[in-house]
């Protein structure tokens, strides 16, 4: 099992945020958890559980359309909440369990 804890969008080449929107910044999320998962020979498939932090839950539609394109079928366990402050002022938080 692997436990990777939430993950803003920084972009690992420039070490810069993505903000410029809700659509960007969950890429670079997603893209980022990619990363991570590769790093132990385990994909977006391999997801269990996840758990997605917003900043505004009128951006959940858009987040969770972005979110969805990364999985095929068997979708992982997920919660979604809304908080009121993440680091870095991001909108968007996600964090992730995943298992072979």
């Amino acid at each position: 099992m692997i436990f990777v804890s939430g993950q803003i969008a920084i972009d690992p080449a420039s070490n810069n945020m993505v903000l410029d929107n809700i659509a960007d910044e969950t890429h670079q999320v997603m893209k980022n958890i990619g990363e991570i998962l590769k790093t132990v020979e385990m994909t977006y498939s391999n997801i269990i559980k996840t758990t997605i932090f917003l900043k505004d839950m009128n951006q959940f539609v858009q987040v969770n359309e972005i979110y969805g394109s990364y999985f095929k079928s068997d979708f992982p366990a997920r919660e979604t909440v809304q908080v009121s402050r993440l680091p870095k002022d991001v909108s968007v938080e996600i964090s992730v369990i995943a298992t072979k």
